[in-house]
């Protein structure tokens, strides 16, 4: 497929990376199949990461398709792209329709990639996972290919100011061996998260740290919240915009 939208796309983003001066260094990237569906399970530190990864799919001249939250969809630009790239929109109240579609790539072939943390972890370290990359991967019995994007969480993370501009933020991509789903969901789920949490660990290893950084995870000596603290956040935010949905009663 010619994909004229992905591909402009696909420009536009190495250019806004030499524009930006980032240097992303690619690890593993042989591991990215080079045919045949596959579910890319990549970490979720930044509003950014997708990027670096998508250009990792490029490497090995394959196109991976995003699950996105249905809601960008009232963005109309954001909407015209994700109708010409084969993006997948999520309903996060129903997210059947979504799940079928996405399986249905994989079994056309396509690379389908999910972020199995959900939403952007503020300790920079691996959250719970959702079951969602395993289930997909088993039903269309295709593998899941876990993928590490370390250093973007620099460039724009929640509560933090965006860093955009000619910052030259180093950038690493570590993409591990697939494996199979099992039928045993939770044994897969483990599985892939051990794996990942070894990319993550080599991301890291010749990676500067800088003591007390915000976006230094706190076992490296950083000053990011702790998982325990990151939970209480992302536990108070999600308290409060369900108290935004409740109508005000009036008397």
């Amino acid at each position: 497929m010619a994909e004229p939208t992905y591909r402009t796309l696909e420009i536009l983003a190495q250019l806004i990376v030499l524009a930006t001066g980032s240097r992303i260094t690619y690890l593993g990237e042989e591991n990215v199949p080079e045919r045949g569906g596959a579910v890319i399970a990549i970490n979720h530190t930044s509003y950014v990461d997708w990027l670096p990864a998508a250009l990792a799919m490029k490497r090995r001249r394959r196109r991976m398709r995003f699950m996105i939250k249905a809601e960008m969809q009232r963005v109309r630009v954001v909407n015209f792209l994700i109708k010409r790239t084969r993006t997948i929109p999520v309903d996060r109240g129903a997210g059947a329709g979504a799940y079928a579609v996405a399986v249905q790539r994989l079994r056309e072939g396509e690379l389908v990639g999910v972020y199995p943390e959900a939403t952007i972890s503020r300790s920079f370290e691996l959250k719970e996972f959702k079951t969602g990359a395993a289930r997909m991967a088993r039903e269309a019995e295709v593998p899941i290919v876990p993928v590490i994007v370390w250093g973007a969480q620099r460039i724009w993370t929640k509560d933090h100011p965006r860093q955009l501009g000619r910052k030259k933020v180093p950038i690493t991509v570590a993409v591990g061996t697939p494996m199979r789903a099992a039928d045993d969901i939770s044994a897969t789920e483990a599985g892939l998260r051990a794996s990942m949490t070894t990319l993550l660990r080599r991301a890291q290893q010749d990676y500067p740290h800088p003591a007390g950084a915000y976006w230094v995870p706190r076992r490296l000596g950083g000053g990011a919240p702790t998982m325990e603290e990151a939970a209480r956040m992302e536990a108070a935010e999600l308290a409060a915009r369900a108290a935004s949905r409740i109508p005000h009663q009036t008397r």
